[in-house]
């Protein structure tokens, strides 16, 4: 994967597809750097991938943003809450070894795609929601640029607790945090999927941030060959970002929950193979 047409291409391809589900594309990047390049460090797969998705947040966010479908007040608090646990996530992935890494990884992507497929088989999918709750629920009113209103409600503490979880587990495994954060904000917070995504890449953009200063405090950048990476993928990261929030809203929620959820199984499938 160290040919420059080929991280281009993988970059955008991760851009797009991160930023259609609002994932960041950590969890596709950390299993092709563990199958491509398996004298990496779980360190350095996870400050390279962190880094990639802290690129895609920020241009799908910027997109995210024209289309206004930004929870704002609840992303900001979100995010705010990551942020402790996020800069601990990076300290602890050096006591990580690769063997243990990888196979957490790819029992974590199975459950969770098993997770995600049993819920859009059994559960209606909102892509607009009208929920309303008692007084312990935060009321959410937005309309986005096409005119689309979103009328819902969730519980503020759950989101703080997701929010804690997630900001500890992203820079850990490298995976922006994002498949945890969409599926609990779909279907624990009642968010709607678009509302969902777009706030979640939002989320992705500052916790991420945040990671890849710590990384780059802790010298995790100074390979010549780690930065020649980061930047070809980043440069096919930006336009892919674009793309894949432009197709968002012209997929069918439903859609793009069970595509997530294929690609989750049959990666951390592949990555459990490589160790049977």
């Amino acid at each position: 994967m160290d040919n420059l047409l080929v991280l281009l291409m993988t970059g955008f391809f991760i851009g797009t597809f991160g930023t259609l589900i609002g994932a960041g594309g950590g969890f596709l990047l950390v299993p092709l750097l563990i199958l491509t390049h398996p004298t990496l460090s779980a360190e350095t797969i996870t400050a390279i991938s962190i880094f990639i998705v802290a690129v895609n947040a920020i241009s799908g966010s910027v997109a995210y943003a024209r289309s206004g479908r930004i929870d704002y007040k609840a992303g900001v608090l979100f995010a705010i809450c990551t942020i402790p646990g996020s800069i601990l996530g990076v300290l602890t992935t050096q006591y990580i070894p690769r063997e243990m890494f990888n196979v957490t990884f790819g029992i974590l992507l199975i459950l969770l795609g098993t997770f995600l497929l049993y819920k859009t088989f059994h559960e209606t999918v909102v892509s607009v929601a009208t929920t309303t709750g008692g007084p312990a629920l935060t009321q959410q009113h937005l309309t986005d640029s096409e005119g689309t209103q979103y009328n819902y409600s969730y519980n503020l503490t759950y989101g703080i607790i997701v929010s804690i979880l997630v900001g500890y587990l992203s820079p850990l495994l490298g995976i922006g945090g994002g498949i945890i954060h969409v599926p609990a904000m779909i279907h624990w917070l009642q968010f709607p999927i678009y509302i969902a995504t777009a706030t979640s890449h939002f989320i992705l953009a500052i916790m991420s941030t945040v990671s890849v200063i710590v990384h780059a405090i802790r010298g995790s950048y100074h390979d010549a060959g780690v930065l020649k990476m980061i930047l070809w993928l980043s440069l096919g990261v930006i336009p892919g970002a674009q793309l894949g929030a432009y197709l968002s809203h012209k997929i069918k929620s439903r859609t793009i929950i069970r595509a997530l959820a294929v690609c989750l199984a049959v990666v951390g499938l592949r990555i459990l193979l490589i160790h049977a």
